[in-house]
């Protein structure tokens, strides 16, 4: 009687589950390394769109972990990791080659200070990140290290925008967002996550069609489309945050009334 014959694998099926994801996210750490070289040459457009596409890898390399079960511990700690490289070394690099180097030594240690907000942000996610599911899975601790490592280069990207609505002193600006964004790095203001969105079937035409729209505008305006999309997710700070206390307080309320339920019951 023959014997059934075994499949040679070089690797399990869980372990090349995982593999896909990890190398996704090292390829969004050679992206973001790219950018500083890109800083290194003055090509500032090709260094902010290195970031972008660090930031869109950063969004994809998580979800495809989840969606083909292939998450690990490796995995979360690497993402981390090229987070640090990708949204806080390589903006503060190419924002120190355009502009903090004007400052001196006071440019260097406000690259220093974000940087360090950023790795402290992270280290904080990945504690948080191992609580039970919860309603406030729908929102971050502050703001997330790609958004910060996109909104520090806000000042470049209004330069290349050519949106001239006043007359801006950079050497001002610049600092002024650094030391805004690596507050909210590390700021406890609630802001959204959309990692739970739902969408209605009956809306999800409107939705495609705004992604095509959104990025042919992208293609066409990049540099205008980036400025405005930062300058929206800003104004939804202060949005997220009155909607995150107006749930906090009827969850509290809720909660509240089952303690009198269940103390009524009892006697």
């Amino acid at each position: 009687m023959e014997q059934p014959k075994k499949n040679f694998k070089i690797v399990s099926d869980r372990k090349a589950r995982m593999i896909l994801p990890n190398m996704l996210t090292l390829i969004g750490v050679c992206i973001g390394l790219s950018s500083i070289k890109f800083a290194l040459d003055a090509k500032f457009e090709l260094a902010i769109i290195a970031i972008i596409f660090a930031g869109l890898i950063d969004g994809l390399d998580g979800r495809i972990a989840r969606l083909i079960k292939g998450t690990s511990k490796v995995g979360k700690e690497l993402d981390s990791l090229t987070d640090v490289i990708s949204f806080g070394v390589a903006p503060s690099f190419i924002m120190y080659f355009w502009s903090l180097n004007n400052l001196g030594k006071f440019g260097w240690l406000l690259c220093l200070i974000y940087v360090v907000c950023v790795a402290l942000r992270l280290a904080r996610f990945n504690i948080s990140s191992n609580d039970e599911p919860s309603w406030k899975d729908n929102f971050f601790e502050g703001v997330p290290s790609p958004a910060g490592g996109i909104l520090v280069l806000m000042p470049l990207i209004l330069s290349l925008s050519e949106f001239n609505f006043f007359t801006i002193s950079y050497n001002i600006l610049v600092p002024v967002f650094f030391i805004s964004v690596s507050f909210l790095l590390i700021s406890k203001l609630p802001t959204y996550s959309l990692k739970k969105i739902i969408i209605p079937r009956s809306t999800t035409v409107f939705l495609l069609f705004g992604i095509v729209l959104y990025f042919g505008l992208l293609l066409i305006y990049p540099f205008k489309v980036i400025f405005l999309s930062g300058f929206i997710y800003l104004g939804l700070i202060p949005i997220s945050f009155l909607h995150y206390r107006k749930i906090y307080k009827q969850k509290s309320v809720d909660q509240a009334k089952n303690d009198e339920d269940e103390l009524e019951d009892m006697l």
